[in-house]
């Protein structure tokens, strides 16, 4: 095969897992998301390195931005944005699955041109994977780890709020099926549907 037909795998933003450890252990939800992902994205240690091994490595976390679409309708009830995972791209391992978080990995092609490839990979992903025409306000949530399955084990997830002034979202990717606003009491009544991290967000946020 010549060099010109050889896919170019993509290198995705990762930090070892004795980084993490050394600030705190983190098992399911973390509300302290500062006191954790400060020292992260400072640390010298983060790195860009290839997805293929990185899957199946537990020793390194890769950083994953879960951003929730949250709106409140007039009469004072919460919905978020929801999905089923399709066959598309993605993590093959979850789909099927509920989710209320949008987000994926962090490229190396994020930090082009000096950018913080945190912050542009948090968008590419909303904006590969929704339109969303609302104004809305951000907030940091808090950190996800589940190391109960082969999936979490590799995956750090930090939680976003976008508060939404209007239900304007729809999905972009075939992957997302099924997409639209579902109230949290329905979907605290069908959490087993959900992917774990989906149940965790749901919990910590809407059930304290």
């Amino acid at each position: 095969m010549s060099s010109e037909n050889k896919v170019v795998e993509e290198h995705i933003l990762v930090v070892p897992a004795s980084v993490v450890d050394a600030i705190g252990k983190i098992e399911g939800f973390e509300a302290d998301v500062d006191r954790f992902l400060t020292p992260i994205l400072e640390s010298e240690q983060l790195s860009f390195e290839p997805r293929g091994p990185m899957e199946s490595d537990p020793s390194y976390k890769q950083l994953i931005p879960y951003v929730l679409l949250e709106w409140t309708d007039q009469d004072g009830t919460v919905f978020l944005f929801t999905y089923t995972r399709g066959g598309g791209g993605g993590e093959s391992r979850l789909h099927a699955k509920r989710s209320v978080g949008i987000g994926g990995h962090i490229s190396k092609e994020d930090s082009a041109e000096g950018a913080d490839p945190y912050r542009m990979g948090m968008r590419r992903e909303l904006e590969e994977e929704v339109n969303l025409e609302s104004d809305y306000r951000e907030t940091r949530e808090g950190l996800i780890y589940d190391p109960s399955n082969e999936v979490g084990q590799v995956h750090l997830g930090i939680v976003h709020r976008f508060t939404l002034s209007e239900p304007l979202v729809r999905s972009n990717e075939a992957d997302l099926a099924e997409g639209g606003f579902v109230s949290i009491d329905e979907l605290i009544e069908d959490l087993d549907r959900l992917e774990t991290w989906s149940q965790l967000a749901i919990k910590a946020l809407y059930q304290s």
